[in-house]
């Protein structure tokens, strides 16, 4: 695909936000404002990376013609040593246009609400939905992100029966997006006495947080009840009656939060959990009706996918969509995740580059 037109478009493109970022009453639409700031700043990014791409461009052809000179051997082999730099260099700068060409999602740039459950495997699988949760912790503190628990329901071992938290910050969901399904793990118990590796599965769902304008709920259509939140014991989590469960009743969907001390805090949560699910449910419903055929590979988010296994033993990390393996489980626990997500990215990118040249 020739690159030049989609650059020529996005030059067009910034001159008009710089015209329309000028202007006196910008700031009379607050989110106006920031939605085309934010295009702005992405578009002129784009820009500096196309001016990077084309002069890598330039560099390797004239390198790859001084390659062939016969007539003077030492600046071909100099020429052949800078072409091992420039490839690698090349290629890199035309995925970061690639990114630009494919339109963007809505909801990329929206903060997050992720879904821990322990799944099979009893005690083992609730303290490997734990270890998932430190992990997606870990990384956020690790790239700025602000991490917020609206619910917990701990097990008995020290586990998770379930955790849901909100992660906010840049490009949340655009990096976590791919984390939905069965995570499955491979390694020996510590309550294993005889050493044998058990398989034990988390299911993680991630979805994009929904704002009030997305999904409208009338109070009519919801059945709000509370009880005492349950707790370890001694815990002020337990001695009141604070914990809320909601129910919408056109969908059926019950959401229950009790990890505030206060029956308004776990309401303001649990409304917000809700209006997370109904907007995927909408979401998913929209995508059928135009989507029966194959999904991407990455992109259907399916939770019954066993997407990915960490072998303990073996200090190996499995992603089965795309083919990849690492061996540093043990890093990736502790939050480095940067190398898994770019190579979720990269596949999810192809595909979609793909359908777009097939339809041009």
């Amino acid at each position: 695909m020739d690159m030049m037109p989609h650059l020529d478009r996005f030059k067009r493109r910034f001159a008009e936000l710089e015209e329309q970022l000028s202007r006196p009453d910008l700031y009379d639409n607050p989110q106006s404002a920031q939605e085309l700031t934010r295009e702005h700043a992405r578009l002129k990014q784009v820009l500096a990376d196309g001016q990077t791409w084309l002069k890598l461009k330039r560099d390797l052809a004239e390198a790859e013609a001084m390659a062939k000179n016969t007539v003077e051997p030492e600046m071909a082999e100099m020429a052949s040593e800078e072409l091992a730099i420039l490839r690698p260099a090349y290629a890199k700068a035309e995925q970061a246009i690639r990114f630009a060409i494919v339109p963007p999602d809505e909801n990329d740039s929206r903060n997050t609400i992720v879904e821990i459950r322990a799944g099979v495997g009893g005690d083992e699988a609730a303290l490997f939905a734990a270890d998932l949760a430190r992990m997606y912790t870990r990384y956020a503190e690790r790239v700025g992100w602000k991490t917020e628990t609206l619910d917990m329901s701990p097990s008995d071992k020290g586990g998770l029966k379930e955790m849901i938290f909100q992660i906010s910050g840049t490009d949340v969901f655009k990096k976590l997006r791919y984390e939905s399904g069965v995570h499955r793990v491979q390694r020996v118990p510590a309550t294993e006495a005889q050493g044998r590796v058990h398989t034990s599965t988390a299911t993680v769902a991630v979805l994009p947080e929904a704002k009030e304008v997305d999904i409208v709920i009338r109070p009519e259509d919801l059945e709000i009840s509370v009880c005492r939140s349950g707790g370890p014991g001694g815990q002020g989590v337990n001695t009141t009656d604070s914990a809320v469960q909601i129910t919408h009743k056109p969908t059926g969907l019950t959401v229950r939060c009790q990890d505030g001390r206060s029956q308004l805090k776990n309401k303001d949560k649990g409304m917000q959990i809700l209006r997370t699910r109904l907007l995927e449910k909408k979401q998913n419903e929209e995508e059928e009706k135009y989507s029966q055929h194959r999904r991407s590979q990455i992109g259907s988010g399916d939770r019954n996918e066993k997407i990915r296994t960490y072998n303990f033993p073996d200090n190996r990390l499995t992603d089965h969509r795309v083919r990849y393996t690492a061996h540093n489980l043990s890093q990736v626990m502790e939050g480095f995740l940067d190398e898994l997500f770019d190579v979720l990215a990269a596949s999810a990118l192809q595909q979609k580059f793909a359908e777009l040249e097939a339809a041009a």
